[in-house]
């Protein structure tokens, strides 16, 4: 086994940097049902660019790398105890080369690990069985679209859908439900799992594992078959669309299994994955711990083009993009008060990353710097420090909605002209930018590669106190581009998607499975 660290090593680099062949043609087949000239179509354009980079450069597709969790098959007599050291060994490695993100964070203190490594991280699950071979699979699932997992207790009352009850047409309520909740939000179009049945944990997890069939199987169970062809149809009419701006593409897979529960239990689990959907295998040798094959057949060969099977859609009342403009920060009120939603706003200057710990420091702080018409970035960037200074290896936009408590009081009290994130804000955000001259650029979730190109160099960094992802990274940027979803007037795309999206759900309240 003096090769099976390497092999793990081998693996993670794989799984962060290389989409495989089955999801990289679902991502095409949704290519080519969209209209290339909506903000939709643009989204997937930048998220076939984005995946074809990140092959490139070997770097990580999306700059959030999760939790990294592995499912380990061992032959019966195998040293397990040995085996976690050596994925322990390998994610240390990984972390270093740039290929996950440090992401381990205490939650009692905030402090994080630096090496991805600490109580519960990364997750590894053992698992006997009577193969000679060692069968290790890795998942790579971000906490954007982690965020978006639920867990339904039937019978319910669900919004839009009204009463689901302890049976098939329930659970199809609660899977429709699952993505209209989500609303963009963990990246779509993504790919969900779904586990029907068990406990409250071993929901979750039959949930998680169904993530690891191919997205082009098909299920052996005949009902489970059906529900899957149903949701996939259904789910693309709720008119969410990539990223949330609206389209005909919500979701890009769909797997569900089922396990057996107790009398007075009745759990439906979606486990959520944005499109960048990164999950690798492989058999290896007991012996020596060499790779013998890989599991998913390798996207290497996969162009990432629109040309597929499936016949290009004609969407209705598709929504144009809007116009584009360049602006160079700082950025006045009056440029800003110019945009409108749909509006591709291109960026030149100086950006400022802030996440999580950033924020919540802000209410009560100073800022380092003047941020008088700044950009805020929501981003956790990977990082990687060598003689020359830092360098940025991917940075694409994290959820925006962790900040709604307090970003309209930051944007007022320093003076931010743009806040760039993913998935939009809520009503006390939209307000302050009303109030104060500001506006909301959604980003493309997880093309990380794609807006790393776009930045020219680290200007500086403070809050290196709060760990990589939260710190407060200074950027310089040429051609940073983002759609404007929030502006100062009082629209906002998202509001006008959820509410549309919530309309198309009502449609399907009537029995479908008898």
């Amino acid at each position: 086994m003096k090769q099976f660290e390497e092999s793990v090593y081998r693996l993670i680099v794989e799984t962060s940097t290389n989409l495989p062949a089955d999801v990289r043609r679902a991502v095409n087949r949704g290519r080519a049902a969209e209209d290339a000239a909506t903000r939709a179509g643009l989204a997937l354009s930048t998220i076939a660019q984005n995946i074809e980079m990140a092959e490139q450069e070997v770097s990580p597709i999306c700059q959030d790398t999760g939790m990294p969790t592995f499912v380990v098959h061992t032959p019966v007599g195998a040293n397990q105890i040995e085996m976690k050291k050596s994925i322990y060994q390998a994610v240390i490695r990984a972390t270093r080369d740039g290929k996950l993100r440090p992401n381990s964070v205490d939650s009692l203190t905030g402090s994080n690990s630096g090496d991805n490594l600490g109580p519960g991280t990364p997750v590894i699950h053992f698992e006997q069985w009577e193969e000679d071979d060692i069968d290790l699979r890795l998942i790579l699932k971000g906490g954007g679209c982690e965020n978006k997992n639920i867990q339904y207790s039937l019978p319910a009352e669900l919004e839009g859908l009204g009463k689901a009850g302890r049976d098939l047409d329930g659970i199809r309520k609660c899977i429709l439900h699952a993505v209209y909740q989500a609303q963009g939000q963990g990246c779509s179009a993504g790919f969900i799992g779904v586990g029907i049945g068990g406990d409250r944990t071993t929901g979750y997890e039959l949930a998680k594992q169904q993530l690891f069939r191919h997205a082009e199987d098909i299920n052996p169970h005949p009902d489970l078959q059906k529900l899957e062809e149903y949701v996939m149809e259904t789910a693309n009419q709720l008119g969410i669309g990539t990223m949330g701006f609206g389209g005909e593409v919500t979701l890009l897979g769909c797997k569900i299994g089922a396990m057996n529960r107790l009398p007075a239990s009745f759990f439906v689990s979606v486990a959520y994955n944005c499109w960048a959907f990164r999950r690798q295998g492989a058999l290896i040798d007991p012996v020596t711990g060499d790779i013998r094959s890989w599991l998913y057949e390798s996207g290497s060969h996969v162009a990432m083009n629109a040309e597929t099977e499936a016949a290009p859609a004609a969407p209705a009342e598709a929504p144009e993009k809007g116009r584009e403009v360049v602006l160079q920060t700082p950025i006045s009120e009056e440029q800003v008060r110019s945009l409108r939603v749909g509006d591709v706003v291109i960026i030149r200057g100086e950006m400022h990353t802030g996440r999580d710990a950033l924020h919540k420091h802000l209410m009560d702080h100073d800022a380092p710097l003047d941020l008088n018409g700044a950009v805020i970035y929501h981003c956790g960037p990977v990082m990687l420090k060598d003689d020359e200074g830092w360098h940025v290896k991917a940075a694409g936009p994290t959820t925006s909605s962790r900040e709604e408590p307090y970003q309209g009081h930051i944007l007022k009290k320093f003076g931010i002209r743009a806040v760039i994130g993913k998935g939009g804000m809520g009503a006390n955000t939209l307000q302050a930018l009303q109030e104060h001259g500001a506006v909301y650029l959604n980003a493309i979730g997880g093309a990380a590669q794609y807006y790393a190109e776009c930045i020219q160099r680290v200007n500086g960094v403070d809050f290196m106190e709060f760990g990589i992802p939260e710190a407060m990274w200074h950027l310089q940027v040429d051609g940073f581009a983002a759609i404007v979803t929030m502006d100062s007037h009082g629209n906002s795309l998202h509001a006008d998607v959820s509410r549309d999206s919530k309309a198309k759900l009502e449609m399907f309240k009537e029995p479908v499975f008898a």
